[in-house]
C-alpha cells in the first residue's frame, strides 16, 4: 500500500444521521476514523450498528457529512468500493458454486482484486478449486470466504457480524487470519458485533452505540486509562455516591461501581481499584441510561 498518505482519516462524519419516518435510527454523530486502525462498534442488536455501517457504505441515503477513503458514499460509492472490502457473513457463500467459479467472478467484479494471491491463499488450505461450496465445513467455508476476501487490495474492511454461527476455534481462526494478512498501517478494518469478549484484544479503538446514539467513541488506552472499577462494602456507600459513578451494581451486600476519570487519589479510600473489561464498561453504559454517554 505504497503512496498512501497515511495521516488522512479514512473515514470522516459529521452530523451524520438516518431516520425512516417517524423512527431516528442513527441520531446526528460525529466520527473520525484514521488509518491503521481497529475499530469495534458495538451494540446490542437493533442499535443501530447495521444502519452505521450501511450509510458508510453508500447502501442507504442519509443526513449530514460523509466521506470514506476519500469519497462521498452516495454519489461516488462505485469508485469508493474499489478500495473497500464488505463482509457480512463469513460463513457464508453460494452453497451451488464450485471455488473456482467465485474466483473468477471476484476477479471479473473487483478491479483490486489479486486472482494470483487469492490462489496462493486457496492454496493453503484444505480447499480445492473444483470443491462445491455445499461439500464444504463451516471452518473450511471460512478459509474460502477469508482467501478470496483478503485479496482484495482494500484500503478498509468492514466486517458486518462476521462471526455469528461459527465456533469458538473458527472465529478465533478468523480474527487471526484478519488482522496477520490484512491489518497494516494504511488500512482499516471496522468490525460490527454484539460479541465483546471475542475482539476486545484485537481493537484499538472502540465505538459504543445504543438506540441510534453513540454512547462511547474512544481509542483502547484511553478507556483503560479513563475508566476504574471499585468494589465497596455498604458502609461505604455514601462516599462512593459522591463520585457520581456511570454504574453501580449491588449484590450480596457489595456494591461494584464504574467510574470515569477518578483521580487516584479518590479512588485510594476504597481499596484496590482495577481496569474495566470491554465487556463491563458495555453494559455499564448500557444500564447507565443516556445520562451514561461519554465522549
Amino acid at each position: 500500500m505504497t503512496g498512501q498518505d497515511i495521516t488522512t482519516p479514512l473515514v470522516t462524519a459529521r452530523a451524520l444521521a438516518k431516520r425512516y419516518g417517524t423512527k431516528q435510527a442513527l441520531y446526528p454523530t460525529d466520527l473520525t476514523i484514521p488509518q491503521g486502525r481497529v475499530v469495534g462498534v458495538i451494540g446490542a442488536n437493533g442499535a443501530g450498528k447495521s444502519t452505521l455501517l450501511n450509510c458508510l457504505l453508500g447502501l442507504l441515503p442519509y443526513d449530514g457529512e460523509l466521506t470514506v477513503c476519500g469519497r462521498t458514499p452516495l454519489s461516488q460509492r462505485a469508485s469508493m468500493m474499489e478500495d473497500v472490502c464488505f463482509i457480512a457473513d463469513v460463513a457464508t457463500l453460494p452453497r451451488w458454486a464450485r471455488v473456482g467459479e467465485l474466483v473468477d467472478w471476484v476477479e471479473g467484479m473487483h478491479p483490486k482484486f489479486d486472482r494470483k494471491a487469492a490462489i496462493e491463499r486457496l492454496g493453503r488450505t484444505n480447499v480445492k478449486l473444483n470443491d462445491r461450496v455445499k461439500a464444504l465445513s463451516k471452518g473450511m467455508t471460512v478459509q474460502a470466504h477469508l482467501a478470496i476476501a483478503l485479496s482484495i487490495n482494500a484500503r478498509l474492511l468492514v466486517l458486518d457480524e462476521p462471526t455469528l454461527g461459527l465456533d469458538i476455534i473458527n472465529r478465533r481462526k478468523f480474527y487471526d487470519a484478519v488482522i496477520s494478512e490484512f491489518f497494516d498501517e494504511s488500512r482499516t478494518i471496522i468490525i460490527t458485533t454484539h460479541q465483546v469478549e471475542e475482539v476486545e484484544a484485537i481493537l484499538t479503538h472502540t465505538i459504543f452505540i445504543r438506540d441510534g446514539r453513540v454512547t462511547l467513541d474512544a481509542a483502547m488506552e484511553d478507556i483503560g486509562e479513563r475508566f476504574r472499577a471499585v468494589d465497596v462494602a455498604d458502609d461505604q456507600a455514601a462516599a462512593l455516591a459522591v463520585l457520581k459513578p456511570i454504574y453501580a451494581r449491588t449484590v450480596l451486600g457489595k456494591t461494584t461501581a464504574v467510574l470515569d476519570n477518578a483521580s487516584a487519589d479518590q479512588l485510594a479510600q476504597f481499596g484496590a481499584s482495577r481496569r474495566v473489561s470491554l465487556s463491563d464498561l458495555f453494559v455499564a453504559l448500557a444500564d447507565a441510561g443516556p445520562q451514561g454517554t461519554v465522549r
